[in-house]
């Protein structure tokens, strides 16, 4: 029997978005506050995942043994370092965060069963890598605050309460929703990026924070005069929003992942929006198919 396991560490290094090649004014424009020297710091987090059978004493590995090869491979030299100086990959490639999970990675797939490397630069911006080539995977995740009702307006209050209980009440109620948006694209392999981070952040801040924050979501959002406001729904429609933005950044949108509260979160992947978008402008549909 096959089982996965997840190994943490975590290690401390500063890194500098820096190309020779360019002049100042050009590194500045590029990547913004990052390319000031000496350069700047994060605390950051890994997860090592490996796959295995279970032998005789019930492990995949020797966690002992793990946290020893981790310790050889990667932390020794990235702990407490200067990034852009650590490994000569990262001369040749900037040390963003997706490129140092997909180093990490080369480093120890000789001696470790690897399948997943996660890196967390800080926790609202984090990178996957699976060992797909250059082919990486980035996250980021801020937060807006809104109310809804969850009410279809053809049926009656007690037909809406008998679906959606509570949330049917007529003056609705608010959450703190979390927003999670996992991008998907190849590795520059001068640059270390798969997307400008930047830019990312600024089309999600303009195509759903700025617009969703602070908002009643059924009378504010016009997409959601007829479509309820369930969390799969506004997730549907974040995807959709941000599909076309991500797409001109040079990646893909993977997945979108909205938690309304500590007990709720849903799912949607960027491959599953293709037949959803086709209908964007059949919100019955929308509804129908979530």
């Amino acid at each position: 029997m096959q089982c996965i396991i997840n190994r943490r560490a975590q290690f401390s290094a500063s890194h500098r978005y820096w190309l020779p090649e360019l002049s100042e004014a050009e590194n500045f424009e590029r990547f913004g506050p990052t390319a000031r020297a000496p350069g700047h710091g994060h605390n950051y987090v890994l997860y090592v995942s490996m796959i295995g059978e279970l032998d005789e004493y019930g492990m995949v590995l020797n966690l002992s043994d793990v946290k020893h090869v981790i310790k050889r491979e990667v932390i020794k030299d990235l702990d407490f370092s200067y990034l852009n100086e650590a490994w000569p990959e990262f001369e040749q490639t900037l040390p963003t965060t997706e490129n140092i999970a997909r180093q990490i990675w080369l480093r120890l797939a000789p001696h470790l069963p690897v399948s997943k490397i996660q890196l967390f630069e800080h926790p609202e911006l984090w990178a996957e890598y699976l060992g797909n080539g250059m082919e990486a995977y980035l996250t980021l995740s801020t937060h807006f605050s809104a109310a809804h009702r969850l009410a279809r307006p053809d049926l009656s209050f007690e037909e809406n309460s008998e679906i959606y209980g509570k949330c049917a009440r007529p003056n609705g109620h608010g959450h703190n929703y979390h927003l999670e948006v996992t991008v998907k694209g190849e590795i520059d392999a001068r640059t270390g990026m798969i997307a400008d981070l930047g830019a990312l952040q600024k089309a999600v801040d303009d195509y759903v924070v700025e617009p969703f924050d602070h908002t009643f979501l059924n009378k504010d959002i016009a997409y959601f005069e007829k479509v309820v406001p369930t969390a799969e729904n506004i997730a549907v429609r974040i995807g959709q929003l941000l599909r076309s933005p991500v797409r001109e950044l040079g990646a893909e949108l993977h997945k979108i992942k909205l938690i309304e509260s500590p007990n709720n979160s849903c799912e949607i992947y960027g491959a599953d929006l293709e037949e959803v978008v086709a209908q964007s402008q059949q919100p019955e549909a929308v509804l129908a198919a979530v």
